[in-house]
């Protein structure tokens, strides 16, 4: 795996806990925002009523939903997200891909230079279905 440097470090440049990034810094902003719910009064300053799909991970969803739907290979959005295998990515996120198979049913169509006036209607004595 090849080394990377971290989005979020602490002022000695160590990875930021996620323990404590999600309640005291990430939660907040988006709470502030009214994207989320506030924090209930009189709860400790770590216990939010807003679900763990609202904490920071999810940008790395949104990061990798994005790249999907732009057309990125998942072999290689498995490895930059650090997944063991391209399948433990299409599990995830297979659902983000509404055009998988456009690509290739693009290629045979240019292929057999098909157009849709060409097809033969299911009930055509042209069909091979008659």
């Amino acid at each position: 795996m090849p080394k990377f440097s971290h989005l979020l470090t602490t002022r000695f440049g160590n990875a930021v806990a996620v323990n404590m990034w999600n309640p005291y810094t990430w939660k907040p902003a988006p709470a502030q925002a009214g994207i989320i719910p506030p924090r209930l009064k009189g709860a400790k300053r770590w216990q939010w009523g807003a679900a763990p799909k609202d904490g920071f991970h999810v940008l790395r969803h949104t990061y990798a939903s994005i790249m999907l739907e732009a057309g990125e290979s998942v072999v290689t959005l498995a490895r930059w997200l650090g997944h063991s295998s391209p399948a433990v990515t299409l599990g995830y996120y297979a659902h983000f891909m509404p055009e998988a198979g456009s690509k290739g049913r693009n290629a045979i169509d240019g292929l057999l230079g098909s157009s849709a006036d060409q097809c033969a209607s299911r009930n055509s004595p042209d069909s091979p279905q008659g």
